[in-house]
């Protein structure tokens, strides 16, 4: 459990870091590096404290389901993203590529899913309802800053 956190805390601010380029979130806060160390120090330590407060409020065994099923969600996301980029947009330049991707990615989210049906009811709650306060911060701020949207639309 300590090294998931750990883990969750140190790239988390980078994912925020990656959110707020592309626009999706606060430059001033989550886009802040800082000048010396060439880090997101303002969103390490807004991480770090909320990491803090919630570690410090909720009962372990609930932290553990709740990390579970967000790393297994997550997985689960990424897995059928590469898969429908690589139907939609089979041309792209991947740096990377995964092989036998059409038995991987399916075989990843059928399996990332199964591991979730194993947690519990309140547990799909939690994810619901963390879900839900993503997508109304995204759509409250991250879909009229996207760098991505405005470059389309012009």
């Amino acid at each position: 459990m300590t090294s998931v956190l750990l883990i969750t805390f140190l790239s988390q601010a980078r994912i925020f870091l990656a959110m707020a380029r592309d626009g999706l979130l606060p430059k001033n806060i989550f886009g802040a590096v800082h000048a010396r160390f060439r880090t997101p120090h303002i969103s390490t330590i807004f991480t770090g404290s909320l990491m803090c407060i919630v570690a410090a409020f909720t009962p372990i065994l609930v932290l553990e389901d709740m990390v579970n099923i967000g790393t297994l969600f997550a997985f689960t996301v990424v897995c059928a993203a590469v898969l429908i980029l690589r139907i939609k947009r089979p041309e792209a330049h991947r740096p990377f590529r995964c092989p036998l991707v059409y038995v991987v990615a399916p075989l990843g989210i059928l399996i990332n899913l199964v591991l979730m049906l194993f947690l519990s009811l309140d547990t799909w709650y939690r994810l619901v309802g963390w879900l839900f306060i993503g997508l109304v911060l995204y759509f409250s701020f991250g879909y009229h800053h996207s760098v991505l949207r405005k470059n389309t639309s012009s």
